[in-house]
């Protein structure tokens, strides 16, 4: 059986997604945030219950605004090295299967 085909359409899907590589982990991470985002959200309730609401409310949207635009930018880079550090042979399919994943635990926390 002749796999040049498979060895070619896997190169071929590699090439097609290898200019978005930065887009391709920002997506990553901002939808590891969005599912997961209300686990920590209810964590940083439990822990500001006891304080005044203006206090609350402040450190609510710090966190919202800065904590997770910080997180999406700085884990960003380190999500791309390590797409990178997956051989070019496999990391079309690693990333399709990657947002696969993603898409089930969604479906799984409810989010679909």
């Amino acid at each position: 059986m002749d796999t040049s085909f498979i060895f070619d359409a896997l190169a071929t899907l590699t090439r097609w997604l290898s200019p978005y590589y930065n887009e391709i982990a920002m997506t990553i991470v901002a939808t590891v945030l969005v599912i997961y985002g209300d686990i920590l959200n209810k964590k940083v309730k439990h822990i500001l219950s006891p304080y005044h609401f203006i206090i609350r409310t402040s450190v609510f949207v710090l966190i919202c605004a800065f904590g997770y635009g910080a997180l999406v930018i700085f884990t960003t880079p380190h999500v791309k090295l390590t797409l990178m550090m997956i051989p070019s042979m496999y990391r079309g399919l690693c990333i399709v299967s990657l947002f696969l994943m993603l898409g089930y635990l969604a479906e799984h926390r409810r989010y679909i």
